[in-house]
Parts: structure tokens; C-alpha cells; sequence
């Protein structure tokens, strides 16, 4: 077996254009503007694909920077549970991470998840993203996704409730979750759950501004509310479990796969439902994700469809179904 020393690796920036435009209520975009770090040893190449996000400070030049701050480590043979101390959770430590994972996959000769001592993910159903809009728009983009078992519906503050209440209209048999992404206010909370609840609505994910969430805690809560940007890493959940059910698990908020599995376990022990979600990027993203699915009561890992070309070798989308990577891929 090559040796960990013999490591070496590269990082770039790659740009996948997104099919017409993704709209959520911070903000419109046309590309998903990713970064990937490469990890190579002897014959075997392992990836990992981050997304960087200025929600939290991040660009896609600080993310090589820091990844390639670690080169002379990798060289030398960081392994992931060292990764974990030397960098902050974060974007460049999940391409760093899943792309050990990968590694370590191809050198020993089997599937990452027998690498991690995980369950098999099997094929599962993934959420469908509807973009912020008007209602008529909302509605029109719903009508083309209404077969589809499940939608996630991105709403934005005033006017939610004629929002939803178009979206179901024009689907009336799908399970539709809903994410505020931060949009709601104390003083429209109860009005926006009300009309969730009203149109049967499963979830909403992180309907108040990270940090200032309290008030979840003060009222009933008519559905599942799920926090997002309220939950990194496991540091992070002590101070949910009276304001939320759920948290939605992301690669790039916990800094990749190794934490994002020890936060699922510790999420589910205290009773919290998981939300397996991702960003706007490429199946190399979504691949590593996949191993969370066997625990997650929601999948949300969409993100391939809603781009005008995903990446060679992609994952399988077969409608609402989503299947685990093949090897070219990651894993």
C-alpha cells in the first residue's frame, strides 16, 4: 500500500452554470461557484467539493487559501481526525475532509462507508427546490414539480402565507417543506406558521435569524420548525433543543463528513429529527452526503438538478429518487 507520506494536494475553483436562476431572500444567483481540493497518493486520486458561503464569511479564494495552508501537512500524512483540530468547521475542511474519505476508500479497496464503519446508503427520495418568487410564479414553477413527492418551497418574508397557499394549491398531493432562510420576524412568525400548518406543511426550516431565535422557545409550535443556520457542528446543539425538532445537516456548515456523522448521532440522542440538506453544487457534493441518509427523516440533496450541467459521472436522479455514487465518482 502507498504510503500517507507520499500525499500531494490541489485545490481550484470550478463554476457550474445553474438552470435559470436559484432565488432565496438573501439574494438571486446564476452559477454555483464551487472549490475542490485533490488528494493524491500513488495511482489513487480522492476528491472533496465544497461550497464556499458569504453567509458566513467565506469566498472562494480565502477557501484555497486556507486548504492550501495544510499542504505540507497532507504531504507529511494528516489524517481526518487531525484535520479536525487544525482547521474550524467550515467549507474548506469538508472538501478536505471528503476528499481523505475518498482516499482512504480507493487505497483500502472498498466503499467509504464500510471506511467509516456506516450503514449502505440505499436509493431514497429527494426534495425538490422551488425559488422564491411571486406567488403566480411560485405556482407556475410548482406545477412542473407537482408529481414530485416532495418540494421544499424558499419563502422570503411578507407575503409567505398567499406563497404557500398558491404553492399548495397547485399541488395538492406533494409533501411540502418550507425554508424561511432566516426571513420571518417575531411579529409574523405566528401568522407564517399558521399558514404553513394551514396548507400542511410538513416542516420549516430556520424561520428567525440565527442568534435570535428565542422566541421559538416562548410559543406552540404547529409544525416540525428545523434549524439551519442555527446548527453547525455538535458545539452548536445545546442551545436548540427547546426552540427546535429538527436540524438540517450540511457538509459544508460542519466542515465534512467526519463531524457531519457525529453531529447526526448526537442530534438524534437528544431527540432532534434530521435533515439531510446541501448547497447549490455538483454531485461531488451531494455524494458524500448520501451517508447521512440512512438516519435523516428529510433528504434534501437537490442540488445537481437545479444546475443546467452537472458534472461527468454524476449521481443518479431517477425522478424524486436519488442513488448512492459510484466509485468514479466518490466513495
Amino acid at each position: 500500500m502507498t504510503s500517507a507520506k507520499s500525499q500531494t494536494l490541489v485545490a481550484r475553483i470550478e463554476r457550474f452554470a445553474i438552470a435559470g436562476s436559484f432565488t432565496i431572500s438573501r439574494g438571486a444567483k446564476t452559477e454555483a461557484v464551487t472549490v475542490v481540493a485533490e488528494i493524491s497518493r500513488g495511482p489513487f486520486v480522492g476528491r472533496g467539493e465544497c461550497v464556499p458561503y458569504p453567509r458566513y464569511g467565506e469566498t472562494p479564494e480565502a477557501t484555497i487559501a486556507a486548504i492550501l495552508a495544510l499542504r505540507d501537512a497532507v504531504t507529511e500524512g494528516l489524517d481526518r481526525q487531525a484535520l479536525q483540530v487544525a482547521m474550524p468547521p467550515g467549507a474548506a475542511r469538508n472538501a478536505l475532509d471528503c476528499a481523505l474519505v475518498d482516499i482512504e476508500a480507493k487505497c483500502q479497496a472498498c466503499r467509504a462507508w464500510e471506511v467509516l464503519g456506516r450503514r449502505e446508503p440505499k436509493p431514497c427520495t429527494t426534495a425538490y427546490t422551488i425559488s422564491l418568487g411571486s406567488p403566480e410564479a411560485m405556482a407556475e414553477a410548482t406545477a412542473k414539480a407537482a408529481h414530485r413527492p416532495l418540494l421544499k418551497i424558499k419563502l422570503g418574508g411578507e407575503g409567505d402565507p398567499e406563497r404557500i397557499a398558491a404553492v399548495r394549491k397547485t399541488a395538492p398531493r406533494a409533501e411540502l417543506i418550507v425554508d424561511a432562510n432566516e426571513a420571518w420576524t417575531p411579529s409574523n412568525l405566528a401568522q407564517n406558521l399558521a399558514a404553513c400548518a394551514a396548507a400542511g406543511v410538513t416542516l420549516v426550516e430556520q424561520p428567525l435569524p440565527a442568534g435570535n431565535d428565542g422566541m421559538l422557545a416562548q410559543i406552540r409550535r404547529p409544525i416540525t420548525v428545523c434549524a439551519d443556520e442555527s446548527v453547525h457542528d455538535r458545539a452548536s446543539l445545546a442551545a436548540l433543543r427547546d426552540r427546535y425538532d429538527a436540524v438540517n445537516i450540511k457538509l459544508d456548515k460542519t466542515g465534512g463528513l467526519t463531524e457531519a456523522l457525529a453531529l447526526a448521532d448526537s442530534a438524534q440522542a437528544l431527540g432532534f429529527d434530521i435533515m439531510v440538506g446541501c448547497m447549490v453544487a455538483t454531485s461531488l457534493s451531494m455524494a458524500p452526503a448520501m451517508l447521512l441518509t440512512p438516519q435523516a427523516r428529510f433528504v434534501d440533496l437537490d442540488g445537481p438538478l437545479l444546475l443546467a450541467h452537472d458534472r461527468d459521472h454524476g449521481l443518479r436522479y431517477d425522478e424524486a429518487h436519488v442513488y448512492p455514487p459510484d466509485t468514479v465518482l466518490w466513495g
